[in-house]
């Protein structure tokens, strides 16, 4: 059986996200998410599709990875084939390939599930421990009570503003302007997403966009971020809270985030809105 490699099309970004959300239970490890590409979308559809990776096999899609960047590629691989030494021989040869075909040459990382038979294929051919990341859980089986400290309000056309104007402080992100979330809204993943913005008063101070891979299937937090001007009163907490309550009223299973080890303020932050560590897990380096 051969397994190929491309770079989708545009138009066929909605049927690839479709796919990768399938590949999504509560029995899979984490993974490059449907809203990992949706908010990647930011940059458009054109772009999007271009930094998308695909590994077909009979005309089945089998893995995809998303280049984040020049050098990171985040992975996910469908459940059946997760430990099929073919595709991660195949898909470890694509990614170490000197001609770039799947991530440009010279120093790169690798997003890749935790138990998946590529990470071997790789560490094989020389690829070390990177950046560690933990891997946070909540059970949404029950209903979440959100705190009253922010006022939480969905984001749309209207308060667009509000949203990139955390985003931008939080992050340090100039580029994050109305017309970039207006994108994000507009991509195939956002039409099982909800972006949420918690005001102080009248202030913006914390938002965070929340995805879907499905009903009775994980959701992701990507991203959550507090104003500089307002951190230290709780509001993390709060409208992390709201965004689990948001995955929950769309009928998610579990709530799911990554966030560096590196980071402890973020980790107590997931921690103390109910998720729970589930794993920490190494990027994988090419020096």
């Amino acid at each position: 059986m051969v397994i190929s490699l491309r770079t989708p099309s545009a138009d066929e970004l909605g049927a690839i996200t479709r796919e990768v959300g399938e590949w999504h239970t509560d029995s899979t490890p984490f993974q490059l998410h449907p809203g990992d590409i949706g908010w990647f979308g930011w940059r458009g559809d054109e772009v999007t599709a271009a930094a998308l990776r695909t590994w077909w096999r009979d005309g089945r899609l089998v893995a995809a990875g998303l280049l984040d960047g020049p050098g990171l590629l985040r992975l996910a691989v469908t459940p059946s084939a997760m430990t099929d030494r073919d595709l991660a021989d195949a898909m470890a040869g694509d990614i170490a390939h000197e001609d770039g075909r799947a991530l440009p040459a010279g120093e790169a990382d690798v997003e890749a599930p935790a138990g998946a038979t590529v990470r071997d294929a790789l560490v094989t051919r020389g690829w070390t421990s990177g950046d560690e990341w933990t891997h946070l859980r909540r059970d949404l089986s029950r209903p979440i009570t959100v705190p009253a400290s922010l006022r939480v309000e969905v984001v749309d056309q209207r308060n667009a503003h509000a949203r990139t104007d955390v985003h931008r402080a939080a992050f340090g992100s100039e580029a994050f302007t109305d017309d970039r979330w207006r994108s994000v809204a507009a991509t195939p993943a956002y039409r099982s997403a909800r972006c949420l913005v918690g005001l102080d008063g009248d202030s913006p101070a914390a938002a965070i966009t929340v995805w879907s891979a499905g009903e009775g299937r994980p959701g992701i937090i990507e991203p959550m971020g507090v104003h500089p001007d307002h951190r230290g009163h709780g509001h993390g907490v709060a409208i992390t809270l709201a965004g689990a309550a948001a995955l929950h009223d769309m009928g998610c299973s579990s709530a799911r985030v990554g966030t560096p080890s590196s980071n402890p303020a973020a980790v107590a932050t997931y921690i103390a809105a109910g998720f729970e560590p589930w794993a920490v897990v190494d990027d994988l380096r090419r020096a």
